[in-house]
């Protein structure tokens, strides 16, 4: 039986690799022709001040949806990133300003967003909750706990070092992007080479099957969402460190964003599909939009209105899909 279940695992993760490289490669042509029609009629979009810009924008986002693309493999959802943003933001600058070392504060901040984000392992495994209700209720807590640690005021006067993280620059080319680009190559390894992905992708094409292929779901859970909140993290201190201050309402909505580009990117949310690739290309595709329009005048609410669209369309598209999978 283990040894059927296995054979149909890795049919199933061949097809989806299949369907990651073409969803990858109709991105990479989206992204051309938006950097081609932008740089035709915006005469900024394509100089460096604002390329730099773009990319430290994307970044934090970018960072966010890798972090979400795991947890949605595994037919998960993390609502609580954007307040894990905000409460790593805080933590870090408080101790910042307490004299702890960034050496010390970093890691340690990390560690308590993968915290986090175990709780909601907890109460998605032991407890049986629903991702969704779960890390709503964790993005509750979180943000009230950012509130009470800060006292609702910005903590600044950090260590001019620290800002510096996130304004500087190697050959051109902004730390930010170098750490998220980093972390995909990190996460687009560990999705496609290690047993802990493969583990990721059966278990949200089915626990049963994960179970009887002698997966021990206990631990995957814990770690998928470890994971997704400990990126969620990073990405707070990051935002913290390019605007030189711990704000408590940092984060707002940005778990919806990091949704938009995990599904734009070929996720889907019944579980079992998405890449890396997919996740970062859809994460520029909703941020140049969002720049592009902006140089040219767009009302932003009109922007909005077209990152909705792409989302319908993506998700209809996946459940098409679905369907035709079903069917055979």
């Amino acid at each position: 039986m283990a040894d059927k279940v296995a054979t149909s695992d890795s049919l199933g993760l061949a097809r989806i690799r299949r369907f990651n490289i073409g969803t990858s490669a109709t991105l990479m042509v989206i992204v051309v022709i938006l950097f081609v029609f932008l740089t035709a009629t915006s005469p900024v979009f394509l100089t460096a001040a604002n390329l730099s810009n773009l990319l430290r924008q994307t970044s934090i986002n970018g960072i966010i949806a890798l972090g979400m693309l795991m947890v949605i493999i595994t037919a998960g959802i993390d609502l609580s990133v954007g307040a894990v943003v905000a409460i790593a933001g805080i933590v870090n600058a408080l101790m910042l300003q307490a004299g702890v070392s960034m050496l010390v504060s970093i890691p340690l901040t990390i560690a308590i967003g993968a915290a986090i984000g175990m709780f909601n392992g907890f109460l998605v495994f032991e407890v049986r909750i629903t991702p969704f209700i779960a890390s709503l209720g964790t993005l509750t807590i979180v943000r009230g706990l950012v509130m009470i640690i800060s006292g609702a005021r910005m903590v600044a006067n950090l260590p001019s070092g620290f800002g510096r993280i996130a304004s500087a620059e190697f050959l051109g080319i902004p730390s930010m992007f170098i750490v998220w680009m980093a972390l995909f190559v990190l996460t687009a390894f560990l999705l496609s080479y290690t047993q802990l992905g493969r583990n990721f992708f059966i278990i949200g094409s089915s626990p049963e099957v994960a179970r009887l292929s002698g997966i021990r779901l206990r631990p995957n859970i814990y770690a998928v969402y470890g994971l997704c909140s400990a990126y969620a993290a990073l990405a707070g201190i990051l935002l913290s460190a390019r605007l030189s201050m711990g704000v408590p309402t940092a984060g707002i909505s940005y778990e919806l964003d990091a949704i938009a580009a995990v599904v734009i990117g070929g996720g889907s949310l019944f579980g079992a599909a998405g890449s890396a690739l997919g996740a970062v290309l859809g994460a520029i595709i909703m941020q140049t939009i969002r720049n592009g329009g902006n140089l040219l005048g767009v009302d932003p609410f009109a922007l909005e209105v077209i990152i909705g669209a792409l989302i319908l369309i993506a998700v209809g598209v996946d459940q098409i899909r679905v369907r035709r999978a079903e069917r055979g």
